[in-house]
């Protein structure tokens, strides 16, 4: 078992402290651009469009993280709303974020007239990247974690970061010595092996998928773990007793599977896809995942 507990501080600077959670995710934002670049190239796309685009979108989908954390975690900021904005900071709502960071790719695409769907192939395996080295900023802060376990990959939890339902004698009855699921390790390596996977689907099947599947997938992808991994959650926002974000998990996979279902129930048996328009960088966005208008697609993909 993982007997270390890091500390949030990687570094102090003067009165300035640095911290691990905000160096993992700048670093995760290094990887996603690298990965999203290449993708860009690979399509033809535009990279000027690209270079500005990602710093609107990170903005977005970092909003829209904190929201989402914010709300989950209610019981840690109701009285001290401050703590919202001002770092510490100790979690970002991936749901938020990938929700926040699609809404702007939309409008983005929309007003530079490029198809929201060929974009969100080649940001798929970026959000992926994202995950598989952003997570572990939740180590440093010794959060995200699930039940007592005795795997040899169990971490152990100080007492201070422990949740009400494993809280240290006297206040609770979890052993001060136990070890946990460390649930940020499970979604870091369903990122990494989630972004390898949709970088060998775009190179090795390329001429075979239609625009939009790759995203698609990757929404399905990320549904179903997040879909499991809640149920080793006992901290996390419900709505009826039900997890909310099994409940958002749910209604992700059954619409992007309908997507994709609807797409090739509408292609014949045999028939050869013809070549995608939006694999220009120019591409006006005029098809939807299913050959719809872009106000059809923009409401599918939302």
């Amino acid at each position: 078992m993982i007997d270390f507990t890091p500390q949030p501080i990687a570094l102090q600077i003067g009165p300035l402290p640095i911290y691990w959670y905000g160096i993992c995710y700048a670093l995760g934002l290094m990887l996603t651009y690298v990965v999203i670049r290449s993708g860009v190239r690979r399509r033809g796309l535009d990279e000027n469009l690209f270079a500005n685009g990602m710093i609107i979108v990170a903005v977005v989908a970092l909003i829209g993280g904190r929201a989402y954390h914010v709300i989950d975690q209610w019981a840690l900021y109701k009285d001290d709303l401050s703590r919202i904005i001002l770092p510490p900071y100790s979690g970002l709502g991936v749901y938020g974020g990938i929700f926040g960071g699609m809404v702007a790719v939309i409008v983005y695409a929309r007003r530079k007239h490029q198809s929201f769907w060929a974009w969100a192939d080649v940001i798929a395996p970026g959000l992926f990247a994202m995950e598989f080295v952003a997570r572990w900023g939740n180590f440093f802060n010794q959060e995200l974690y699930g039940p007592p376990t005795t795997a040899p990959w169990g971490i152990a939890i100080e007492c201070s970061h422990r949740v009400a339902a494993y809280l240290c004698p006297p206040l609770g009855a979890t052993p001060a010595n136990a070890h946990f699921q460390p649930l940020f390790l499970y979604e870091s390596i369903s990122g990494l092996v989630g972004m390898v996977t949709l970088l060998w689907l775009a190179n090795r099947y390329a001429s075979r998928l239609r625009t939009g599947e790759i995203a698609l997938v990757f929404f399905i992808w990320y549904a179903v773990v997040r879909f499991l991994l809640e149920f080793l959650r006992v901290d996390n926002w419900t709505f009826f007793g039900i997890p909310t974000a099994q409940l958002i998990s749910t209604a992700v996979i059954v619409v992007a599977v309908g997507i994709l279902a609807m797409r090739h129930r509408r292609l014949p048996p045999g028939l050869s896809l013809p070549a995608d328009p939006d694999q220009r960088g120019d591409a006006p966005a005029a098809d939807g995942p299913d050959g719809s208008s872009p106000a059809e697609a923009g409401a599918a993909g939302g």
